[in-house]
């Protein structure tokens, strides 16, 4: 007799998405990372807790309970995912000089500021402080979409500086912060490449049929499905590499204490013991 597994493309993401976010959490905790990284391990936090509510929640509460929820999620989620680059590009360039430090962040948010304004298109802002729940809706979802664009500019930006510039620094290769930038940078990327996908079928597309609306849905929901997968491999990437210590670590924690600290600290023992 044949197995039948009822389960969708999107179930099996929601899956294994949710489980390698709880498993790179264990790593993060359990390898100690997580307070070297505390909002990126946030995020990944928040990242489970979002896809539990969207699992636990959706269809078994009222519409407008569901939206301020989620919508508030995806608020907090875009402020974090602008907290995570900021954290890890003080981590791979620390002992920059402050001066050359503020101006690459100044130049880098600049960058990604402009690329937000120019990506379109905006909403109306008199439909945004209107005063009705809906507007308050649609400037909560317009915080989040934006959040989201700036925050995959910006980590796009930090992997190639990284990448370019950490071995200089502290962010060397095969180390935490290189890994988790790159990680970001290709997550960004993928974000970016799905929303301008979608933007372009839009602009391109003239639907006449109901048969051409369920095409072109099925479309949007491989390419999402897409992107899913991608940041999949991204988690999985993460807990590998935050895993495995980095270069170095364990001379660091083995190394020999120097001789004449040795003999300083023996002479303060006998002293202490007379």
């Amino acid at each position: 007799m044949p197995f039948h597994f009822d389960f969708s493309a999107a179930v099996i993401l929601w899956t294994l998405t949710f489980a390698a976010g709880l498993v790179l959490l264990v790593v993060l905790f359990g390898r100690d990372r997580a307070a070297r990284f505390p909002w990126f391990t946030a995020s990944i936090a928040l990242l489970c807790l979002r896809l539990l509510v969207v699992r636990l929640l959706a269809d078994r509460v009222r519409p407008m309970v569901w939206n301020w929820t989620f919508l508030t999620l995806a608020d907090l989620a875009a402020a974090l995912n602008l907290a995570v680059p900021v954290e890890v590009a003080r981590r791979a360039f620390a002992g920059a000089r402050s001066r050359n430090w503020w101006l690459a962040f100044l130049g880098v948010t600049a960058v990604g500021v402009a690329a937000t304004a120019l990506w379109g298109p905006w909403p109306d802002w008199s439909t945004l402080t209107a005063g009705t729940v809906l507007a308050d809706l649609r400037l909560l979802q317009m915080i989040s979409q934006k959040g989201d664009f700036l925050g995959a500019v910006a980590a796009i930006e930090l992997g190639l500086l990284v990448v370019a510039f950490g071995w200089r620094f502290k962010a060397g290769w095969r180390s935490h912060t290189q890994r988790i930038a790159i990680g970001l940078s290709v997550a960004g990327l993928s974000l970016l490449a799905t929303l301008a996908t979608r933007r372009i079928i839009g602009a391109h597309t003239v639907v006449h049929t109901r048969a051409q609306f369920e095409r072109i849905m099925a479309l949007q929901t491989k390419i999402y499905n897409a992107n899913s997968v991608i940041y999949l491999a991204v988690l999985l990437w993460w807990i590998v590499c935050l895993w495995i210590d980095e270069p170095g670590a364990e001379k660091r924690l083995t190394a020999p204490a120097e001789p004449g600290k040795e003999i300083k600290d023996g002479a303060e023992a006998g002293a202490s013991g007379a």
